[in-house]
């Protein structure tokens, strides 16, 4: 029998601090096999749990064996240092290791439970979702949401999806959180705008179901599957509407309601730029656009605003413009109480 490593407890990765001993176990992300400049091998490793993710300093040539097995997906037990890798720009927390990783049975563990997850109750999630739908006042809208939120397959599968694979809602059940984020928005802003308040709620609900067919959970993480790379989410949610509409053998709704459903989804990144074939070109659309903005923009603040590596020294601005927000942002000092 494989002897097991006691159980530790999980690390909380965004708290480690430069200088402390750790030992835990993490899922390696990704390998990196590179060469120096002179061209002796070194390896980095992503590892990672719930919490977030940190590299391995370079176990350099003479150590490549302190790697042997640590490929993705597999969950290993690292002990090391933190340690602040500096070159080139703000300094970034990394994990040098002082011995070999061990890796741990695979039967032993699932990849899932070391991916981050939502915080909220999906359950209570689902509810509130449920709850809007039978509010909807139109039965054709309502009938074309009951195809998708009222399936019991499709909602599995929607309340495990990612809301991307490394940007906003990157965590299970980040695709239920985000879509409950947009509907509350678009639903508040179609009232105040006096706009048609049912179309606002069914195009927040139906806007990112591609993303189902778009994104999977492998033993690395979240990412893309081959339709999701070939087609994206946008066309790929038209595409789910238009074969669950085309299954029925008798029409819940006209083709030129279809249509505007259909413009409600492709258009809901903005511009081509972004992903959208076209651009809004109703109101609804436009509501759902910037609401679907709204919850990512907002949710990419406040994940960056947590993360300490962008605030090197307890600055109030960010070091550096980030990815996800294409700017810096800033850390208030003071409260509003």
């Amino acid at each position: 029998m494989i002897a097991l490593p006691p159980a530790m407890p999980p690390l909380v990765i965004p708290h480690l601090t430069p200088g402390e001993r750790v030992t835990g176990e993490l899922l390696v992300y990704e390998r990196s096999d590179k060469k120096t400049n002179a061209g002796d091998p070194y390896v980095i490793l992503t590892l990672g749990n719930s919490s977030g993710r940190i590299d391995t300093a370079p176990i350099w040539s003479d150590k490549l064996e302190w790697a042997d097995g640590a490929r993705s997906g597999k969950v290993v037990q690292a002990i090391g240092d933190v340690t602040i890798y500096a070159k080139g720009g703000p300094g970034k927390k990394q994990l040098l290791l002082t011995g070999p990783v061990r890796i741990l049975p695979d039967e032993m563990f699932r990849a899932e439970d070391f991916l981050p997850s939502i915080d909220g109750d999906c359950t209570k999630l689902w509810s509130w979702i449920d709850r809007i739908r039978a509010e909807v006042e139109s039965r054709t809208l309502r009938r074309v949401l009951d195809l998708f939120f009222a399936d019991d397959d499709f909602r599995v599968r929607f309340e495990r999806t990612p809301a991307s694979t490394s940007g906003h809602h990157a965590k299970l059940g980040g695709l239920l959180m985000h879509v409950f984020e947009v509907t509350n928005i678009a639903k508040q802003t179609a009232r105040t705008m006096h706009a048609n308040v049912d179309l606002a709620v069914a195009g927040a609900l139906l806007h990112d179901i591609g993303k189902v067919e778009a994104y999977e959970i492998g033993p690395n993480g979240f990412s893309f599957t081959p339709c999701g790379l070939l087609l994206g989410h946008v066309v790929l949610g038209s595409l789910m509407l238009e074969r669950r509409i085309a299954a029925l053998t008798e029409s819940v709704c006209s083709d030129a309601q279809l249509t505007e459903l259909h413009h409600m989804i492709l258009s809901h990144h903005g511009s081509l730029q972004f992903g959208s074939p076209v651009q809004p070109m109703t109101t609804e659309a436009e509501i759902v656009h910037w609401a679907d903005e709204a919850s990512a923009k907002a949710t990419d603040m406040l994940e960056l605003l947590g993360d300490e590596e962008q605030f090197s020294g307890g600055k109030e601005f960010s070091d550096r413009s980030h990815w996800r927000l294409g700017r810096r942002i800033w850390r208030r000092p003071h409260t509003w109480e």
